[in-house]
């Protein structure tokens, strides 16, 4: 079972990317960080609680408010006013919710930014180009700091989220990696909601989920009565397949898209299939999942084409590949348009 480790360490990396030293975080260390208090405009008002799978806080700036993440329970009396992101798609997140003005730092950056965010987040300090240490977050002087990965606050590099908490600083972790067994589309809308209420922007929240639903609205009207299209996700591998099972958001954002995963019966989020299955379920097309560059991603397809076993499945005969960058099919503002871009190359007949 994929067990919420960030995917481009599972790749092999003989075969597809070479090795990269990682960042290592020193010793916590004691230090007085001066957080900055800018308190938004805003309305006292009872208790309110959100918890991890939906925000339940009504549309409002009334605080303070309660979250439960990951077994973390937080009460914010007020909006965090300096955050660090720590991978792309939360601070893509915050940056729909028109929350530059709040972010200090971003980290970890894995594919190109959607346009729309793109000039305000590189006006963002980026602290470093995989997971920052401890203490370079801490020079950042963050008051909350908004993880997309597990790694985010990994214990074993001095992050954990107990040290950010003896720090004064309050964390949060992307709801797909609170060991979730199932990952969906509403976990997207689950996710904004929360952040809006922990940010006093629900309004803004409730607009961007409407958005985006309608997004997805409008491509799936467009494939509406075409044939669902056999996809196979391909994320690593050469032994065998590491691909997205049936309780993966991938697996929903192919059958928005007018295709059927052919792996939906895999009951993992993640999970390994045998090049003989893939071979017997014959895909039309295969999604690469990017998140190591244009090289890896043609790297990948190079092997998929050099596979005497595999020259008989569709999808690799008429080198039909679509690919998907990995922070399009994570939990944040991404899987609605990936859901349109899959749209688009599956039945392009129907956007003409």
């Amino acid at each position: 079972m994929y067990d919420g480790t960030p995917r481009p360490h599972l790749f092999p990396r003989s075969l597809f990317s070479p090795a990269r030293p990682r960042r290592r975080a020193g010793r916590a260390v004691a230090l007085a960080v001066a957080l900055s208090a800018t308190l938004l405009a805003g309305c006292g008002g009872p208790e309110r609680a959100a918890d991890d799978r939906k925000a339940t806080a009504p549309s409002g700036q009334g605080f303070p408010v309660t979250i439960d993440n990951c077994g973390t329970r937080t009460t914010y009396d007020k909006p965090p006013s300096r955050v660090v992101t720590i991978h792309q798609h939360p601070a893509e997140l915050m940056l729909a919710l028109g929350l530059k003005d709040r972010m200090v730092g971003t980290a970890f950056p894995d594919s190109a930014v959607l346009p729309q965010f793109r000039k305000d987040f590189e006006a963002i300090p980026e602290l470093a180009e995989k997971e920052p240490s401890f203490e370079k977050v801490l020079e950042a002087g963050p008051d909350f700091v908004y993880g997309g990965y597990g790694s985010a606050f990994a214990e074993n590099e001095g992050r954990s989220r107990k040290a950010f908490a003896d720090a004064g600083i309050d964390t949060y972790l992307n709801r797909e990696y609170c060991g979730k067994k199932r990952v969906s589309m509403q976990d997207t809308y689950d996710e904004i909601r929360t952040i809006g209420s922990v940010f006093g922007v629900r309004d803004r929240a409730d607009r961007l989920v409407a958005d985006l639903q309608g997004r997805i609205a409008r491509t799936t009207e467009a494939v509406k009565g075409a044939p669902a299209v056999p996809v196979f996700v391909y994320d690593s591998g050469d032994k065998s397949a590491f691909t997205a099972g049936g309780k993966s958001l991938g697996t929903e954002i192919i059958r928005l898209a007018g295709g059927r995963n052919v792996f939906d019966d895999l009951d993992e989020v993640f999970g390994d299939a045998s090049w003989e299955q893939v071979v017997a379920r014959k895909p039309e097309v295969i999604a690469i999942y990017d998140y190591a560059g244009a090289d890896n991603v043609e790297r990948k397809k190079k092997f998929l084409l050099s596979q005497p076993a595999l020259a008989d499945v569709p999808a690799v005969k008429n080198k039909r590949f679509v690919v998907l960058p990995l922070t399009a099919t994570l939990v944040g503002v991404r899987p609605p348009y990936a859901v349109e871009d899959l749209a688009r190359a599956l039945h392009p007949e129907r956007f003409r």
